[in-house]
């Protein structure tokens, strides 16, 4: 015996496709009511002489006011901009579960929406450390992470140990000691 399904879907609430499909449709609707509305002293006055329909205006008004409303509630709903703090936390999650490639190129993501973001710079860096023959574009990133944060003692640190691999030995030493410095002024600063 075949079974039925109730396909009675008052109950249920319509997808944000359905809504603003209707919310369309119901604009279209308001938008011909505001013109019927606002035509009929028109009409009245060339049809039947002198007739005037007291209030057509303000209900055409309203109507118009509904279509509008209901235009822009119905228009296609824009994708929202992805949050950069999100996206660097889904990098560093990829990069932890050994998605290296796939955390660079989150980052990367990040740098392009905010390229002031001087974190994305440090933990791409640091992803990079991995791959041979990158120290120069991790140099780079630390470089560029200290010029928008120059303040951030670590990034001394790492960009000193990128110093020492391509045989810089007395910028390693410059940066050590600015990070130290850094430290020693972080931790005397109260509130820090």
């Amino acid at each position: 015996m075949p079974t039925h399904v109730n396909d009675d879907r008052e109950d249920a609430e319509p997808t944000a496709d359905e809504w603003a499909s209707q919310a369309r449709r119901w604009s279209r609707a308001a938008l011909a009511l505001a013109l019927l509305f606002g035509g009929l002293p028109l009409v009245g006055v060339l049809i039947l002489g002198s007739w005037e329909f007291e209030g057509s205006f303000g209900i055409a008004f309203l109507c118009l006011i509904a279509a509008a409303y209901l235009h822009l509630a119905g228009r296609p709903r824009r994708r929202p901009l992805p949050d950069p703090s999100t996206i660097l936390d889904e990098a560093i999650k990829a990069a932890a579960s050994g998605k290296t490639d796939r955390g660079i190129q989150l980052l990367d993501e990040v740098l392009r929406l905010s390229p002031r973001l001087w974190q994305a710079r440090q933990y791409r860096g640091q992803m990079r450390l991995v791959e041979p023959g990158a120290a120069e574009a991790i140099l780079q990133d630390f470089t560029e992470a200290i010029r928008l944060a120059p303040e951030e003692h670590h990034l001394y640190v790492l960009r000193s140990h990128i110093f020492t691999l391509l045989g810089r030995d007395s910028s390693a030493r410059a940066d050590l000691e600015t990070a130290a410095r850094l430290r020693v002024n972080t931790e005397a600063t109260p509130g820090s």
